[in-house]
């Protein structure tokens, strides 16, 4: 029989918070990989579906990078609001990486969409960086 206060009770209860906190998660996911493809000069799904690795290297390490901070915004928030507030923080962060990077390589969508390996394994790297910094330095 469960009782009240047994794990298998509290953990069932929690069920619809973690839905909640998916749909969420995989909603500003999406919304993230609309407007960032907007920001950037090049189309990196069509890119992509064309067979360019680069722009996938780079799209892939601009995920992670956006993807780390808001696993720990999610991890840590006290309710829906702070993880949207954090989840808008890493956002932001990696829209700033994607341009910080633009400027220090001049022609860097078309080094892209010419698939050019090293154009996109910064833009990723970076981007990873980025996402690990910021979510190191959040404070909830």
């Amino acid at each position: 029989m469960i009782q009240a206060g047994s794990g298998i009770l509290a953990s069932a209860l929690g069920i619809p918070f973690f839905l909640l906190y998916i749909a969420v998660g995989a909603a500003m996911l999406a919304l993230f990989v609309l407007v960032y493809s907007r920001f950037t000069a090049h189309d990196e799904l069509a890119l992509i579906r064309e067979g360019n690795w680069t722009a996938s290297i780079a799209l892939s390490g601009t995920l992670i990078g956006f993807t780390i901070p808001l696993a720990k915004a999610i991890s840590q928030a006290g309710n829906i609001l702070d993880m949207l507030l954090w989840g808008f923080a890493a956002f932001v962060v990696q829209l700033a990486a994607y341009f910080v990077v633009r400027v220090m390589v001049p022609g860097l969508s078309d080094k892209i969409a010419a698939n050019q390996a090293s154009a996109g394994t910064l833009l990723a790297g970076c981007s990873i960086a980025c996402g690990l910094i910021n979510a190191a330095a959040m404070t909830m």
